[in-house]
């Protein structure tokens, strides 16, 4: 990057990107998961939590402490964060950080569709979306009983707008059909972001995060062919929702689209070094799922993230190596609470 365009960059992002790059030392290292690994009960890990960046953020909740809860203020303490940095950002910081809470949108805004198709209360389904997802004309939808109602409240008054417009029908929100809505909606979703990143943002931003979205491309085309089968999902259907960016485009994705069980899916990654290895990897051991894989890598590229400067890509790294945290805390805490110990260093390690 030429001196020119670092000095730009710290005078409207040097401030957060500094902070971020404190959280990331506040990530639990490989030290405190032993100390986790070793607790005999949920109140051993509140009091090992307590000594790391998670503070007393446990502290009001009282005995029995349950997994859920855990969870819950874990992910309130990454949302506070998150939120701290997203309120101090400028364009086009902010418009990226923006992009990053599109995913818990669409995740949320399927959770009150399928609510709505099921003749469920809004009101009570708004309290179980992710806090990241939640946006300021959520409240005005409680009034939709419809889906057709729903559909205009979506189109008018919500950020997804544009991606429900050119993607998702009135036609569509009447069949019960999330999972394929869902997925249409991640597709143009990633596209937008991919351009965003690669072509407005360009530089150290898009090249880190061009290859991040790549690699989570190829992976939700991977996960949607092994979910479809079994389904009445036709191959014309699932090759629709994959999505046009990734090392698997064109040749890889096609392979998929026609792939009819896991041996046709192994050999459609067989030609992808990468792909071929991560599956390999959980074909061959009993106690790691592909996801798993899948995670492990994602892991990698995000904490590459970190060894560049002047980049927003950090800021992404940040947001998903937290998520990575929270799902290991979740996960040995699970096995403290199940008596399962054997299972507890079953978490993905990260620094």
């Amino acid at each position: 990057m030429a001196l020119g365009s670092m000095v730009m960059f710290n005078v409207d992002d040097g401030f957060l990107e500094a902070i971020v790059r404190g959280f990331r030392s506040g990530i639990l290292s490989s030290v405190d998961y032993v100390n986790l690994t070793q607790c005999e009960t949920l109140e051993d890990l509140r009091m090992h939590l307590s000594g790391t960046d998670y503070g007393s953020f446990l502290q009001n909740e009282p005995a029995p402490l349950a997994t859920a809860t855990i969870a819950e203020y874990a992910t309130k303490k990454l949302v506070k964060e998150f939120r701290s940095l997203h309120v101090q950002a400028v364009e086009p910081l902010k418009s990226f950080m923006d992009y990053l809470t599109y995913p818990y949108m669409i995740d949320n805004m399927m959770l009150l569709i399928t609510g709505t198709l099921q003749n469920r209360d809004i009101s009570e389904l708004i309290d179980k979306c992710h806090p990241l997802g939640i946006f300021d004309s959520m409240a005005s939808m409680c009034i939709a009983t419809t889906p057709e109602e729903l559909y205009r409240e979506i189109i008018v008054d919500t950020p997804l707008a544009p991606y429900f417009a050119d993607c998702v029908s009135m036609e569509d929100l009447s069949d019960l059909n999330a999972e394929i809505i869902r997925n249409t909606l991640y597709k143009a979703y990633m596209e937008d972001f991919y351009r965003f990143c690669t072509t407005v943002m360009g530089g150290t931003t898009g090249e880190i995060m061009g290859e991040i979205l790549e690699f989570e491309a190829d992976r939700r085309a991977i996960n949607i062919t092994l979910n479809s089968f079994g389904t009445a999902l036709t191959k014309d259907e699932r090759a629709k929702l994959y999505p046009n960016i990734g090392a698997l485009v064109p040749e890889g994705m096609y392979k998929l689209s026609r792939a009819d069980d896991v041996a046709m899916v192994s050999a459609a990654l067989d030609g992808y070094p990468l792909y071929r290895r991560l599956y390999s990897t959980a074909a061959d051991n009993a106690d790691k799922s592909l996801e798993d894989a899948f995670f492990e890598h994602e892991v990698s590229l995000c904490k590459l993230a970190f060894e560049q400067q002047f980049h927003y890509a950090i800021f992404y790294a940040y947001l998903k190596l937290k998520e990575q945290e929270i799902r290991n805390i979740v996960w040995i805490a699970e096995c403290i609470s199940q008596k399962q110990k054997r299972r507890i260093n079953n978490y993905i390690p990260i620094f």
